[in-house]
């Protein structure tokens, strides 16, 4: 990547002096006359021209990998000085020779250095592409956490790098997705539309999230959050809108893909919503489980029991199925819910919150930041060293694994009940995502209507 980008300086610096008043570009008066003096055609243009600085998008998608500085470094003393000169001497070489428009970038380039450039650009390609794709697995391991999308299968590809992350599934769909937007659009001039589009959505987005971010979490008074943000919004809004012109010519693809993502984050929303209330009605508070247990013990068996549960303040199914079925109860029993913070990491001795609720009855709150990936033994260790005394050998993990059926009167259309029960069966298996040991897990199945 960095003998690309110098490459590409090298060709743009030796064509500045085609026609060094190309250099005037540099005063934004020149783009304002020309958008207030042509009207439509300004934005028409306008979109057109927005296409030069897409890209840069995915250098910050690579943020949660390598941390902010490197790529503040890498950009703004780097990767944007020789993007720059590039354009500059593209625009040179147009004036000085109206011809090149025809392909401006490698007709910079000398004849003996043509299929170089041509092979260091496809490899600067595929390079490139890896921040997109570890972008959507940082993306959607975080939607994961945050309760937005299903479980996931989550591979871990390194030991002392947290970001290094791979998921099948995500994988599989960008390649399906990527072989039909080849075939639909054919050229990478045909998807110009579809990609500005995407990328000025996103911009538009982020800068109201950002504005969001610094008015409520930072709590900076309105007007200062206005003040700051809304020429950042402003100048986004104004390329959207340039760019929503060519929704005909295949701006609709993005517009399309968001919004069938958008349906499935909000119909699993909606869908666990209405599973955890109908859950929660066939539950009882723990304490009350306890003080029945107390006066009516069932036979006690050794070792620890840990049920998971979504509501540390319920005696989880599989406890309550448990006891009907067996008619046993284990001589120590934990309640374990896992929290997901709104922040990235939760330090070690954050992690675990313990609680003795009766004599053979614990509830545990383990939490974990939104990009981190729950691991229960790892975090039980912690509660170890806290006074949590056990044998990782002579404790089971009971599950209870939901089978849902879809129900008319549960809120949703059928389509979304639909859709919800094949996300559902399809979401990553739950001892699995928590890495659970395989042999100590024991299931209690339910159904459950949604």
């Amino acid at each position: 990547m960095t003998l690309w980008f110098i490459a590409t300086a090298a060709a743009g610096l030796d064509h500045i002096a085609d026609d060094p008043g190309v250099l005037a570009a540099l005063n934004p008066a020149h783009a304002v006359s020309f958008l207030a003096s042509h009207g439509y055609i300004g934005l028409v243009t306008l979109g057109a021209v927005f296409l030069a600085v897409t890209g840069a998008e995915a250098l910050y998608a690579d943020l949660g990998h390598f941390g902010r500085k490197p790529i503040q470094t890498a950009w703004l003393f780097f990767v944007l000085p020789a993007l720059v000169i590039n354009y500059f001497g593209q625009g040179a070489l147009v004036l000085a020779d109206p011809t090149a428009i025809e392909n401006p970038f490698y007709r910079m380039v000398p004849s003996w250095a043509l299929y170089p450039m041509i092979a260091l650009a496809t490899a600067a390609t595929i390079i490139a592409s890896q921040a997109v794709i570890t972008g959507a697995f940082s993306l959607t391991n975080q939607a994961v956490q945050l309760g937005l999308l299903p479980r996931l299968q989550i591979r871990r590809t390194s030991a002392t790098q947290a970001g290094q992350i791979y998921i099948p599934r995500i994988n599989a769909l960008l390649l399906i997705g990527v072989l039909l937007l080849v075939l639909l659009f054919r050229s990478s001039g045909s998807l110009a539309a579809a990609y500005g589009v995407a990328v000025t959505g996103t911009m538009v987005a982020d800068g109201l999230m950002g504005f969001t971010v610094i008015w409520r979490v930072w709590n900076w008074s309105l007007g200062a959050a206005l003040a700051l943000m809304m020429p950042f919004i402003l100048i986004d809004v104004t390329f959207l809108v340039a760019n929503l012109l060519k929704v005909p010519q295949g701006g609709w693809v993005p517009l399309l893909i968001g919004g069938c993502l958008v349906t499935v984050m909000l119909t699993w929303r909606k869908g666990a919503r209405i599973l955890a209330q109908k859950t929660r009605r066939l539950e009882m508070p723990v304490e009350e489980l306890i003080r029945m247990l107390e006066k009516r013990p069932p036979a006690r068996v050794p070792g620890t029991a840990v049920f998971l549960t979504a509501a540390p303040d319920s005696a989880p199914t599989a406890l309550l199925h448990s006891l009907k079925h067996y008619k046993v109860l284990h001589e120590n029993n934990v309640i374990l819910t896992i929290v997901v913070e709104s922040f990235p990491r939760v330090a070690p001795q954050d992690r675990v919150e313990m609680e003795r609720i009766g004599d053979h009855f614990m509830r545990v709150i383990l939490h974990f930041g939104f990009m981190e990936r729950p691991n229960i033994p790892k975090a039980l260790a912690i509660a170890r060293k806290v006074g949590w005394s056990f044998d990782i050998m002579s404790t089971s993990f009971f599950l209870s694994r939901r089978v849902v059926r879809p129900d008319a009167r549960s809120g949703m259309p059928g389509w979304q009940d639909t859709l919800f029960i094949f996300l559902a069966q399809n979401a990553d298996d739950a001892s699995s995502y928590f890495q659970l040991p395989t042999d100590r897990v024991v299931e209690i199945g339910t159904q459950v209507t949604v």
